[in-house]
């Protein structure tokens, strides 16, 4: 049946929003797709819904072509298998929890990984059983503490998870395989430039790990790649480590007077007066105190060392310390622990203690991977207005690990021998992980194998964020007068506007509709009466269906005008032959 504009749900607006950050969130609420309801939280319209449902279509045709089956689970969960996971308390504050009136737990799931590994188990006890893929389309919710961009980071969106089931390692290679090749039909399907990088796997855990990065300058991830074909987020980049140096022979360290050098611009500067040398912030060991929140709610300090001319990435801290929460470290815990002068931090303890046996300060130290045994630093000496010169690792000051948190430079070398990189930003539009038996030895998912002996079963996951690509391809796809989407997502595939005073006008857009559906097409017609053409008009081009068929001043000789938006081409034709040329650009 044709819709009609006269009777469809749809206001559109003249104005942005107030709060619209990006050109999807303005355009999104302005053609009346959906409306916000809180911060992170939209309803969704008539003219959302469809464009929805035609990106859930083709991920599903690509899921049944990779042999997964849909399942739904409600998004109300327990708390007793993510507990049994570790999960309850790993998410922190980061996810809705709930009570019912009988006080037990319940939370709004963020994912869905427990469910679907308690389902396989209650249903299926062999080998013979699998390999089996399932998945399902579901909305999800996390807690977001800043929701921002409209659906790019809200607080409930809509996700497609799917998790396979194996016997065998091998088995999972190649579930995992066909996943990842399901994604990249699915993307080059809606048009969609990406990437595959190395990620992290969170909290979700497991071993390999890929996300789908469509780059773009408002993108939320940083990622590298080299020519030479290595691509990761910078939360999975592994620093080239330089080899040790000699020790022996090195000079011995020397305090010296540092007054009023809190930063390393100030030092460098100090050093370059006072010493001899020319020294750069290379040179000098930069020592940063963190606070750990842990899952059990305890407090603690870290301190991490890192070469002056590097910052610390906050992503990079996050995947470190996870599932702590980090923050730099306050006031208060300064005041805490009187040991750590504040601008004049490091590792050596010139009061004699055995070298290994503890941090110069008694806290927690770390080290970035550039510090290498002899190597050579200039950094505090735990002594107000002092710093230390000539201070050698290994041989004046260890670690207690080694830590992956300064950013990420152009030119860092790739781990992998490949060359350079450059860094670039991206969103993420999918996540693909191997899970391993994480989740189902936690669960106790196991399956008898082809010796009658138990096996505990392997496990995938794979996601898709169904919003996000629905915002990211509004966010590609528009001019400064609306939206223009590609057909393969598109409310609509034709939009026939009937304008002017003129009934033949009007009967022959009816006409035109109704050939229009009955070849097959999903048709959107304007039949409002007593709307100008103007009004007419601009509502199109802010919808966004990418054909217009405007049937106007020549309905009366026969004439319409078809407009293609994406290439903005407006051709004249018979009315006859408005049919078969709008078949033909779909």
């Amino acid at each position: 049946m044709v819709t009609r504009l006269s009777h469809l749900f749809l206001r559109t607006l003249r104005e942005d929003p107030a709060d619209a950050e990006v050109t999807s969130h303005r355009l999104l609420v302005r053609a009346g797709y959906i409306r916000r309801q809180a911060p992170g939280i939209f309803a969704w319209l008539p003219l959302g819904l469809r464009v929805k449902n035609r990106l859930e279509r083709i991920i599903r045709e690509e899921m049944t072509a990779a042999g997964a089956q849909e399942v739904h689970f409600p998004a109300l969960m327990p708390r007793e298998p993510y507990e049994a996971t570790g999960r309850w308390e790993e998410y922190g504050d980061g996810i809705f929890r709930l009570h019912d009136r009988k006080g037990a737990d319940y939370l709004l799931a963020p994912t869905h990984e427990e469910a679907f590994t308690l389902l396989v188990k209650d249903l299926y006890s062999s080998y013979k059983d699998l390999p089996l893929t399932i998945y399902q389309i579901q909305d999800k919710y996390r807690d977001e503490a800043r929701p921002r961009a409209g659906l790019l980071r809200g607080r409930e969106f809509t996700m497609k998870d799917a998790y396979s089931f194996d016997a065998s390692d091998a088995g999972l290679d190649a579930s995992y395989m066909a996943q990842r090749d399901a994604y990249e039909r699915i993307f080059q399907r809606l048009g969609l430039e990406y990437v595959i990088v190395q990620a992290d796997a969170g909290a979700m855990g497991g071993s390999r790990s890929e996300e789908f990065l469509h780059p773009t300058p408002v993108g939320e991830d940083t990622f590298v790649r080299s020519e030479g074909g290595y691509a990761a987020n910078v939360e999975a980049f592994t620093t080239v480590a330089p080899e040790p140096s000699e020790i022996e022979g090195r000079p011995a360290p020397v305090v010296f007077d540092s007054p009023d050098t809190p930063t390393i611009a100030t030092l460098v500067d100090h050093c370059n007066a006072v010493l001899d040398g020319s020294y750069t912030a290379a040179d000098t060991l930069k020592n940063v105190v963190l606070a750990l929140t842990h899952v059990d709610g305890t407090r603690e300090l870290v301190v991490v060392g890192v070469p002056g001319d590097r910052e610390v990435d906050d992503k990079r801290v996050e995947v470190a310390f996870a599932p702590a929460e980090v923050e730099p470290a306050t006031e208060e815990d300064f005041a805490r622990h009187p040991q750590l002068v504040k601008g004049y931090i490091g590792p050596w303890a010139p009061s004699g203690a055995v070298l290994g046996e503890e941090s110069a300060t008694g806290i927690r130290y770390l080290l970035d991977p550039r510090v290498v045994e002899g190597t050579s630093w200039i950094t505090g000496a735990n002594i107000d207005q002092k710093h230390v010169h000539s201070l050698v690792a290994g041989r004046d000051f260890t670690a207690d690990g080694v830590v992956e948190v300064a950013s990420v430079r152009e030119g860092d070398p790739a781990p992998d021998g490949s060359g350079p990189v450059s860094l670039a930003r991206g969103m993420e539009i999918g996540h693909v992980f191997q899970l391993g038996r994480k989740y189902a030895e936690a669960l106790g998912l196991k399956v008898l194998d082809e010796n009658g002996k138990l096996v505990t079963v392997t496990m995938g996951s794979y996601g898709i964020g169904v919003t996000r690509i629905l915002a990211i391809i509004a966010e590609l796809n528009n001019d400064d007068r609306g939206l223009i989407w590609p057909a393969s997502v598109a409310p609509f595939d034709v939009h026939v506007v009937a304008t002017g005073k003129d009934p033949i006008a009007f009967e022959l857009a009816e006409k035109l509709a109704a050939r229009l559906e009955g070849d097959g097409l999903e048709v959107v017609l304007d039949d409002r009466p007593k709307v100008s053409p103007g009004v007419k008009f601009g509502d199109a081009e802010l919808v966004g269906v990418p054909r217009i068929l405007i049937v106007g001043r020549g309905a009366a000789d026969g004439q319409v005008e078809l407009w293609d938006r994406r290439t903005g081409e407006r051709t004249t034709l018979p009315a006859d032959e408005a049919t078969a040329a709008v078949r033909a650009l779909v």
